[in-house]
């Protein structure tokens, strides 16, 4: 069995000790009252005098604020002149909540990531069980292991979620106080048109019973899994793990649309789409593909999967290619539609992304499609494994930004950056999972010995790698 080694275990541990660190750091600078906030803002004005690029961001938040649609290019300072003491007093206190909401946002960012690359995961691996597939089982320990992440993620995902039901945090522009009230200033018709779904006490039920069902989901069948080994029951423990990942697959296309709704869409009310749950699934089957593929690798280098071939390789980079194709469809449908239609409760989300978004919502096109599909196009190398590295980190890194592209507008506005709080929370949630992956990995057999399908899994093959002569003995 594969030993969980110290200096592997070490690493995890330290990553989450700075990233905590560095957490209660970004926690501990965030602005504690409005007069704070603006001393902020005007310490960034300060400093960016004369770089027109930062000096436009600031300018671009006075205008998003103050909805000064013909004075984009006015500063914060300018903004305040133009306006009364009431303007300027909500324009404050809105910077100071989106200030307020920068360590949380990037906090929420990685623990989306790492949460839904992890569930994703699950999903997948109950697909290959559903479907019966070959080639896959001797990966099935590996995706197990990932999934082992899901736990300390649903945890914490469950702390941001009371967090949020107690006013700990902004993000949730809904949640404010008097937007269903038709007295308040505050008050929202068009959120409160949606009341009916869009309620804390709903939104919270609703978030506890998607973590309660994935993790009972993945609770059995890693149990029943190891089970397999030794039932010798003439597979029933096998026809019973089938039958249930049927059931979860039902259960998780519903509970990941509901999920992208309450937690991702939730965050612009007044937006829609009804292509975002499945814009939603393909960022997070691209990234969990390509998850797996980047574990299966360092395992196999160090001797603990030696039944996995390039064959098997491979058939994880043509899935990444695929999905990265998918998500590239399902971007452009999404936006090409929102654009011709031109509706304005669908429009302001592409507008505040790419007005004030430009560097990584571009980029993050390039490096989720046209990066992935040079570099994996051809078969040969999707078989190299250096190859599906570099595509693997940028795929990653895309989809990261991508993630940070769909939060951040909503709850920071202009005021984004990329320091220590999203490090921090990178560093944390990668802490995390190193750690519940290998450990998870290393309590149970490597292969799933009484599988139907091992002996085909085992020699799966590709004519043009087998001719190559590289094969799972090769790599020891």
């Amino acid at each position: 069995m594969y030993q969980f080694s110290g200096k592997l275990k070490m690493f995890s541990i330290a990553l989450i000790i700075i990233g905590a660190i560095g957490i209660t750091l970004s926690f501990f600078n965030a602005p504690s009252t409005i007069e704070e906030a603006k001393e902020i803002i005007a310490l960034q004005a300060s400093h960016d005098e004369g770089h027109s690029n930062s000096h436009d961001e600031v300018s671009s938040e006075a205008h998003h604020s103050d909805k000064a649609e013909a004075h984009g290019s006015v500063s914060s300072h300018d903004a305040k002149e133009s306006h009364g003491e009431h303007h300027d007093a909500a324009h404050d206190e809105h910077v100071f909540h989106q200030l307020q909401n920068k360590p949380w946002s990037a906090f929420y960012v990685s623990l989306f990531f790492f949460l839904g690359i992890s569930l994703v995961v699950l999903a997948f691996y109950a697909a290959q069980r559903v479907a019966q597939a070959g080639w896959s089982v001797v990966l099935f320990r590996v995706m197990e292991a990932i999934t082992a992440n899901l736990v300390p993620t649903s945890i914490i995902m469950l702390l941001i979620v009371i967090s949020a039901v107690l006013h700990w945090n902004h993000m949730f522009p809904w949640m404010a106080e008097g937007i269903f009230d038709k007295t308040s200033a505050n008050y929202d018709p068009i959120v409160d048109g949606k009341s009916w779904w869009m309620n804390v006490p709903g939104w919270a039920i609703r978030s506890v019973i998607y973590l309660l069902l994935w993790n009972a989901y993945r609770w059995f069948i890693r149990r029943n899994s190891i089970k397999e080994d030794t039932a010798n029951d003439g597979f029933k423990t096998y026809k019973l793990n089938y039958n249930v990942s049927v059931g979860f697959i039902f259960v998780f296309m519903i509970t990941e649309t509901l999920m992208s709704w309450d937690w991702i869409m939730g965050l612009d009310p007044h937006w829609f789409s009804t292509l975002f749950a499945w814009y939603i699934l393909a960022t997070f089957l691209v990234c969990a593909l390509t998850v797996i593929a980047f574990v299966t690798i360092y395992l196999r280098a160090k001797g603990a999967l030696p039944a996995v071939n390039d064959s098997h390789i491979h058939d994880l980079a043509k899935f990444m290619f695929g999905f990265s194709v998918f998500w590239t469809y399902l971007w452009f449908a999404q936006f090409m539609l929102i654009w011709y239609a031109d509706i304005p409760e669908e429009t302001t989300y592409f507008v505040a992304r790419f007005n004030e978004y430009k560097l990584p919502f571009l980029a993050m096109v390039g490096m989720n499609f046209i990066f992935p599909v040079l570099l994996l196009l051809n078969s040969d190398f999707k078989s190299m494994t250096w190859f599906v590295i570099i595509g693997g980190v940028v795929i990653l890194a895309g989809h990261y930004i991508d993630v940070f592209v769909m939060i951040m507008p909503a709850t920071v506005g202009a005021q984004w950056s990329f320091g220590i709080a999203e490090i921090s929370s990178l560093l944390f949630f990668l802490g995390i999972f190193i750690f519940a992956t290998f450990s998870a990995f290393a309590r149970a057999s490597a292969i799933p010995l009484a599988n139907p399908f091992l002996k085909e899994s085992e020699h799966y093959h590709y004519y043009n790698i087998e001719h190559r002569g590289e094969g799972s003995g090769d790599h020891h």
